[in-house]
């Protein structure tokens, strides 16, 4: 089940023969990350951003997991990179390696298919292929993402037992409903981890462990306020900026639009085309480049999360990447109750309710731009990714 479709390992920019390092010189450490993700797609996730950062410290490989002839029918964001699956590829310094399989392990969603399910997942973690058993051996640090990567911590602790080993929890297993076998999985080991990296300590409650659990959020690019710029808006008009597709809610902007005909609203990736209802007052873009999108918020004068409901998990108060970036630049911000949180920048209303959502637009509209979230950069989110426990900031209390 899990052997690779027609495997080869061809490394592509094989490193040539290096002379002997001078005597003193210090080692750059390895890392590997493992991920569902693929470092080399246009849309970026804070793995994407970490792993930018490790790239500037030491030899860094990122190994792809979860992807196969299945993809195709979830229209999954790596088919462009299919031709180079099973193959090392570099990318901007860092060795990338999409593993593609026959098929690959899911979660059912069928009690009566668990045993099928565990044992697909079973196979999967115990059939890895040579390239992966290798860089576990020569890495130094192992960051393994929330998700189907957990099934091969096992496997690193039975290969490199000196390595450091930490697990990103970019979401929590429940929320992205993970397969029971992940979830057990990890619980049995989560207490041996090096270090438990969550991006709200709202996550805390569902792990299994206490001793090496920290509070490390998403961090913001250190030149974000200069990529900010020229202005994309004209100078004069009221100007509000939706972006990402997740639990996208175009409902929202229908009534919006007819509540607030003198507001422009930028619809920014949410990955649909606009729908009977919308006003002429809606702008939809497509995918833009994380540069552009940065000079539509910086310039915007609210922000909106337009998430479908309020049964949403309350760690996206603290884990959205556009909320953070809402409150780097002081964007009043407008989304559903459940993700208001503790910031006071931010204007909650109740999914498909008219009259809230139009109150939550009229208080973000008379709110003052102020920046009352501490933001850290990459490398400042990195360092305590890798070593949480230096600094104290990200100790949970029990």
């Amino acid at each position: 089940m899990s052997a690779p479709d027609s495997p080869t390992v061809a490394e592509i920019e094989s490193p040539a023969a290096l002379p002997p390092k001078p005597a003193g010189e210090k080692k750059k450490p390895r890392y590997l990350v493992l991920s569902a993700h693929d470092y080399r797609t246009p849309r970026r996730a804070n793995i994407h951003f970490i792993t930018d950062e490790l790239a500037k410290r030491g030899t860094t490989r990122f190994f792809s997991l979860r992807y196969s002839r299945l993809s195709r029918m979830k229209h999954d964001m790596r088919l462009p990179l299919d031709e180079t699956a099973n193959t090392v590829v570099k990318h901007k310094g860092v060795e990338c390696y999409l593993w593609r399989t026959l098929v690959h392990p899911f979660n059912t969603r069928r009690q009566w298919l668990r045993p099928v399910e565990n044992t697909m997942f079973r196979m999967y973690a115990r059939n890895p292929p040579d390239i992966l058993k290798r860089w576990i051996r020569e890495s130094d640090v192992i960051v393994f993402e929330s998700g189907t990567a957990v099934a091969f911590i096992r496997l690193a602790q039975q290969l490199n037992p000196k390595a450091r080993l930490v697990y990103r929890a970019s979401d929590g297993l429940s929320t992205i409903e993970v397969a029971e076998f992940i979830a057990r999985e990890f619980d049995d080991v989560c207490a041996s981890l090096d270090a438990i990296a969550l991006v709200s300590p709202v996550m805390a409650d569902e792990i299994n462990s206490q001793h090496n659990v920290y509070h490390v959020g998403h961090g913001v690019d250190p030149g974000l306020e200069e990529m900010g710029d020229p202005r994309p808006y004209p100078e004069t008009g009221i100007h509000a900026v939706a972006v990402g597709s997740m639990l996208f809610d175009p409902e929202f902007f229908v009534q919006a639009s007819q509540a607030f005909p003198e507001v422009t609203f930028h619809v920014i990736g949410s990955g649909r085309g606009a729908i009977p209802g919308y006003g002429d007052n809606v702008v939809v873009y497509g995918e833009m480049k994380h540069a552009d999108v940065v000079r539509y918020i910086k310039h915007a004068n609210i922000g909106i999360a337009p998430y479908s409901s309020e049964q949403v998990p309350a760690y996206l108060a603290d884990s959205s990447m556009k909320l953070l970036q809402y409150d780097f630049f002081g964007l009043p911000a407008v989304c559903p109750h459940a993700v208001v949180g503790t910031y006071a920048s931010r204007f909650g209303y109740t999914p498909g309710d008219a009259d809230s959502i139009r109150d939550a637009i009229q208080l973000a509209l008379e709110a003052p731009h102020v920046r009352y979230r501490e933001c850290l950069d990459w490398r400042e989110t990195t360092d305590r990714l890798l070593q949480p426990e230096r600094y104290p900031e990200t100790h949970l209390v029990s």
